[in-house]
């Protein structure tokens, strides 16, 4: 009789948290930036058919990068969950403390008892009635959650471009001033040059009315970075 091959539950989730991680450094970084009127997210994404930033509910965004149909599956579950909460309840009780508790419940399930974890990181953004009011989760794919204040970034070169973001961060920026120095970052710790059409870039702006999502086209882009 042969014995069943054992790891050490340590062991294992060490080596699955290996194999996250390296799939999640391949994939392009995706940077959320407070403005003054709402949030920026914006990466690098030269296909113009797969969004890896997308509307959630009226006031709140979804990001992700890593494996694409991976958080896509993410991105589809959020807005069911969003949907039915605010139809069962109310749309203001839809918020992104909710999706983004979720989506950590959901990514550490999967990482603990499933064989393959999902390779990827996600952020929630939702834009309040002023700056003090937004909120901005990052979630990793074991399922941690964090709380941000002002900017995240996740996706490959993630630590490197979010030290460089809170080097020199200044509260109520102009959204074109926000966009040049987000692309300014990334392109600088990526030690090369984004054209404009290779830029994904959306806000959460409380200006715009009740469905605060909005797209930049390439002109935008462009146009902000001079």
């Amino acid at each position: 009789m042969t014995l069943p091959y054992y790891v050490p539950p340590e062991q294992l989730l060490k080596d699955r948290a290996e194999y996250a991680r390296k799939g999640i450094a391949k994939g392009r970084p995706i940077v959320a930036h407070e403005y003054a009127e709402g949030i920026l997210l914006m990466g690098e994404n030269p296909s113009g058919a797969l969004y890896k930033i997308s509307e959630i509910y009226d006031r709140i965004a979804f990001a992700g990068s890593g494996r694409f149909n991976e958080f896509e599956a993410l991105r589809v579950a959020g807005i069911r969950h969003a949907d039915v909460k605010g139809f069962a309840y109310g749309r203001r009780d839809v918020t992104a403390k909710s999706l983004a508790n979720a989506y950590s419940q959901t990514l550490g399930q999967v990482f603990t008892h499933e064989v393959k974890p999902y390779e990827v990181q996600v952020i929630v953004a939702e834009v309040g009635e002023t700056n003090d009011g937004n909120r901005l989760f990052r979630v990793d794919y074991d399922g941690n959650l964090y709380d941000e204040r002002r900017f995240c970034a996740i996706g490959g070169n993630a630590d490197s471009i979010t030290e460089k973001v809170a080097d020199g961060y200044a509260d109520g920026m102009a959204l074109s001033a926000a966009v040049a120095r987000v692309a300014g970052i990334v392109e600088q710790v990526e030690e090369r040059e984004i054209p404009p059409d290779g830029w994904e870039a959306a806000v959460v702006d409380r200006t715009v009315g009740t469905r605060t999502f909005r797209r930049l086209d390439a002109a935008e882009v462009g146009a902000a970075r001079g």
